[in-house]
């Protein structure tokens, strides 16, 4: 199937081609018509398979069939980052350039006043965070009483940050009758679907990724380490690799991401951490430099797990294991985008095994374990569990046998 086959407008094809996308991925090809059709959907599919442009596309076509009139918002877009929400915008504009289609974004982290005086110009979509929805709603700056379409992206992410409470109570000010879209990266077990309950009736619900899959398009490998010292070692030796071109680092905590960033510093490594007590306009100047490839790794929390516009990562480096085997799949996922190949690496000590068997039995296999030449785990802990975890025929593989 190519996009001329969805039936798209000939200014949102031409955009597309700019793009140089020729042929619409499993997520846009599943959703697309649906969405066309006005029916509600519950769809989830992995990081990184396209899944905003999959409601952006219709949605736009949808505003060419039936151009606004009155200018007030019809479509809603919910995002729980306000990283997220710009990158919806960013979609947005890109691929209605050739539109006569205007976009206000409303999110945390910039002045609220400032905001309410972009409502009082003309607008087809409302992008933002429900919090901050919610404000001018209650503040009546902001009018949903004509929306027609609803967007809640990142749906489990949503529930995680303890958001739903906010998403139900902004759309019960929405007249009965629109349509609604849930996308999530994962819906088995994140309670998406008993959330969706409550907003979608008779949804199509499409999942192109299975929760647990491993992505085919990502080398996923274990490296045991006998302390921090030799973590670091090893973490040194992978961002040193011809191999990587540029590198998320992912610390569970902020503190920690803080000491490695500044350990690699340290190192004449070009790196800059990223977490939760970064203004916005700090955290988007720390992306536009990591995307222009004026920083080579970024030391990040979970916050750049989802939502944050980062593109051609070559690498993925777990120096803490995630809590969970869901966070494991996000992480690992901003690797090997659009097509591309992409390598996981793990960074495994003694006390990270039990996240580990957990992210094992979430993807339902066992993850490769490797030795770095140089860098061979030297505690019986670990080559213990290296010997549990190998079968009859040895797990191990050499670095030249991994996929770079």
């Amino acid at each position: 199937m190519t996009f001329d086959d969805l039936m798209l407008d000939d200014r949102l094809l031409l955009e597309l081609k700019h793009l140089k996308f020729a042929t619409p991925t499993a997520i846009q090809e599943a959703t697309i018509p649906i969405i066309l059709e006005g029916k509600d959907v519950l769809a989830g599919a992995a990081t990184g398979t396209g899944k905003t442009a999959a409601f952006v596309l219709p949605i736009l076509q949808q505003l060419i069939d039936e151009p606004n009139k009155n200018k007030q918002p019809k479509v809603l877009m919910l995002a729980p980052t306000r990283e997220l929400a710009f990158q919806i915008q960013h979609v947005v504009k890109q691929l209605s350039k050739q539109l006569d289609i205007n976009t206000v974004i409303m999110t945390g982290g910039f002045s609220q006043a400032k905001q309410v005086e972009f409502l009082h110009q003309a607008c087809d979509i409302v992008i933002g965070t429900p919090g901050r929805l919610l404000n001018l709603v209650s503040d009546e700056a902001l009018d949903l009483s004509d929306i027609d379409m609803v967007i809640i992206d990142e749906a489990d992410r949503m529930l995680d940050m303890g958001l739903g409470p906010d998403v139900l109570a902004l759309l019960a000010t929405i007249a009965d009758g629109f349509q609604a879209c849930l996308f999530s990266a994962t819906l088995a077990g994140s309670g998406v679907e008993i959330f969706a309950e409550e907003l979608l009736a008779d949804a199509e619900v499409i999942q192109i990724d299975a929760a647990n899959q491993k992505s085919d398009q990502v080398s996923q490998t274990v490296y045991f380490a006998d302390n921090k010292e030799h973590k670091q070692a090893l973490l040194q030796a992978f961002i040193n690799d011809k191999a990587c071109q540029s590198a998320i680092v992912f610390c569970n905590k902020k503190e920690r991401a803080d000491e490695i960033t500044q350990w690699l510093q340290s190192r004449n490594i070009s790196a800059q951490v990223m977490h939760g007590d970064f203004n916005q306009a700090v955290r988007r100047d720390k992306t536009r430099k990591f995307r222009l490839g004026q920083i080579k790794v970024m030391v990040a929390t979970d916050v750049a797990a989802r939502g944050l516009d980062l593109t051609n990562i070559s690498h993925v480096i777990n120096y803490d294991m995630p809590f969970k085997g869901d966070i494991y799949i996000h992480r690992i996922g901003r690797t090997g985008r659009a097509e591309q190949v992409g390598t996981a690496i793990n960074l495994v000590e003694y006390h990270d095994l039990k996240n580990l068997e957990r992210i094992e039995f979430h993807l339902q296999s066992k993850l490769p374990i490797a030795k770095l030449k140089g860098f061979e785990p030297k505690s019986k802990a670990n080559k213990s569990k290296s010997k549990i975890k190998s079968d009859k025929k040895s797990r191990y593989i050499s670095k030249k046998d991994r996929v770079q």
